[in-house]
């Protein structure tokens, strides 16, 4: 059965993604066996409904459910669409758990709690769970809950408002644009501070908080030194910001220097992938040679 086979297709998004899950994964599996034995999983490939049963079952196995969902949020985000509906799948009994939760005594339509919790959840998948940390699922299931929480919290407030009759006309000072982030990295690029190359994937990461597995792989290096990269650029910022460098006026001399920085960087970084591109020519050598 395919997801496009449904001829009643339900009108929940929660519904709707339990549905699509069922009929997907027959095909999908995950190789437990890579995730060892002292994580207690069964070692060898197992259907994710049937993983998901192994973990509603063993709810202590925290470093399993840690291994298992920092694959499956890796493959949400690198391996295709199918692998966050499975995701997404996966996480359903807690999902529709929140949902029944958050829909008592909700006088709006329990269908917008519904993808309010899918929002959060998926929201969380793609960008902003981070795989160097534990508890993956539990920060998950706590965005997805918050996106429903805040649903329901708007039907309780109220913003007053002054009398618009009595509300004097007259011209308000804008805000200066110094400081603001996009504009600190543009002048970083233009002081030869954040490297070209380097720019919008550091408005992806830092700015917009962004998942840097998917950043990386376009980027065609991995996530590890991709990760060492930005953290060189923060400091880089910091030291800048802290030499009054973004927000005020370089000399000649500070601008020189560097640009020159900036071009050795962009030497060593042309070095590293020549020798690469060196290092994948060679043929293979011969056991035994």
């Amino acid at each position: 059965m395919s997801v496009s086979d449904a001829t009643d297709w339900p009108t929940s998004a929660l519904d709707a993604a339990a549905t699509a899950f069922a009929a997907l994964t027959c095909e999908l599996v995950l190789d437990c066996t890579a995730f060892g034995p002292d994580t207690g999983l069964p070692q060898q490939e197992v259907p994710l409904p049937a993983l998901r049963d192994w973990l509603l079952r063993h709810p202590r196995a925290y470093t399993a459910r840690d291994e298992v969902w920092r694959e499956l949020i890796r493959r949400a985000r690198l391996d295709g669409p199918h692998w966050v509906v499975a995701a997404v799948g996966m996480a359903m009994p807690a999902l529709q758990q929140y949902a029944g939760q958050l829909c008592e005594e909700y006088n709006g339509d329990p269908a917008d709690v519904d993808a309010e919790i899918l929002t959060g959840f998926l929201t969380a998948l793609r960008d902003r769970a981070d795989l160097t940390k534990p508890a993956l699922y539990a920060s998950l299931c706590k965005a997805a809950w918050r996106a429903g929480r805040d649903l329901r919290l708007q039907q309780q407030e109220y913003l007053p408002v002054e009398d618009i009759e009595h509300v004097t006309p007259g011209p308000r000072t804008p805000k200066a644009p110094y400081g603001h982030p996009d504009l600190l990295v543009r002048r970083a690029v233009t002081l030869g501070i954040l490297d070209p190359e380097d720019e919008q994937a550091y408005i992806d990461v830092r700015l917009g908080h962004r998942a840097i597995e998917p950043i990386a792989a376009a980027n065609g290096v991995s996530v590890d030194a991709l990760r060492m990269r930005l953290s060189r650029i923060d400091s880089r910022i910091a030291e800048a910001l802290a030499d009054g460098l973004l927000t005020g006026v370089a000399s000649p001399e500070t601008v020189a220097q560097l640009r020159l920085q900036a071009g050795q960087r962009s030497q060593r970084r042309a070095g590293r992938a020549a020798a690469r591109r060196e290092a994948a020519a060679q043929p293979p050598v011969a056991a035994g040679a």
